[in-house]
């Protein structure tokens, strides 16, 4: 039987509807919310640059006020830090994150270190990566969150489970297995260099493919019934000589083995937007009540910390 699709589509436009009415409401008492972001260094045809205008946009929709900051084509990474550190020292400012990727030079690490964790809306402040672990922080990276909203929208219970990441990057691979882990699922993090591993992926009641490398994950490496989450985005050239996106997973050959399947695209990525602007709400809320942004998060089902061991 051919597998569920995990539409993250579908979903991102439940989340938007939800952060929209949020957005409205804080609005409504005063409290407009907005989005702080910064682009160094791009050109206009830039990924990166399309990217912020269409997040300016998608802003704009949802009731989210956008500024863009551009330190200009030169920047230093002293010149960005100061950036960062003044959006960071700004009360009028609760929302904040840097486009990636930064100018040759740059360290992103340096930069991720420096925005402020309250204010960090996609997770990459080492000190919120890290506060996952316990539980404490809602503002995790996005896309590692975007992967347990998708997992938790085919009702599929976590708790038991057995669960299998394929990648180990720090921002999807390891904060997913954490998360993963304080759901009480049986976590295992592997890579494509793993000895044998389909004899731990055909175990998995839950798949996730992070590693980066186009069709890695074969029908033989999938449990018959499986939930597999395509978190690969891959330009390849096609037969036609033209290029087009792919993920980690052969959609095709495993949608005949799998119970449920996300696409490549339309899968993770809406869904991590929809994340990254669930956060942004969250932190405006956080600034609006005075209250600790860490207890807070863009859907009730992600702040849940489950005891015992």
């Amino acid at each position: 039987m051919a597998a569920k699709l995990i539409d993250g589509r579908a979903l991102a436009a439940k989340m938007q509807h939800r952060i929209a009415s949020r957005a409205r409401a804080l609005r409504d008492r005063g409290c407009p919310v907005r989005l702080d972001a910064v682009l160094a260094g791009c050109d206009a045809d830039a990924p990166a640059r399309v990217y912020a205008l269409n997040q300016a946009k998608m802003c704009r929709t949802l009731g989210i006020d956008y500024e863009l900051h551009e330190p200009g084509p030169g920047c230093t990474q002293r010149e960005l830090l100061d950036v960062v550190d003044a959006l960071g020292s700004d009360p009028g400012v609760h929302a904040i994150m840097v486009h990636m990727p930064l100018p040759e030079g740059v360290d992103p690490y340096a930069v991720q270190s420096r925005i402020a964790p309250a204010k960090d809306v996609e997770g990459v402040n080492p000190a919120n990566i890290g506060n996952i672990v316990y539980g404490r922080s809602s503002l995790a990276p996005c896309t590692a969150l975007a992967v347990l909203e998708m997992i938790e929208s085919t009702g599929v219970a976590l708790r038991g489970k057995f669960c299998v990441a394929v990648g180990a990057s720090d921002i999807v691979g390891k904060p997913v297995a954490v998360l993963l882990m304080r759901r009480e699922a049986t976590v295992v993090s592997c890579t494509k260099y793993t000895e044998s591993i389909t004899d731990l992926t055909s175990r998995a009641d839950v798949l996730i493919a992070a590693a980066g490398v186009p069709g890695l994950v074969r029908a033989d490496w999938v449990k018959p019934g499986a939930v597999v989450v395509d978190v690969g985005i891959n330009r390849i050239e096609g037969d036609d000589g033209k290029r087009r996106t792919v993920g980690d997973v052969a959609f095709d050959e495993i949608s005949e083995v799998a119970g449920w399947i996300s696409p490549v695209p339309g899968g993770v990525g809406p869904v991590t937007v929809a994340v990254l602007l669930g956060n942004v709400v969250s932190a405006a809320e956080s600034a609006a009540t005075g209250s600790n942004p860490v207890d807070i998060s863009s859907q009730a089902s992600l702040t849940e910390s489950p005891g015992g061991a």
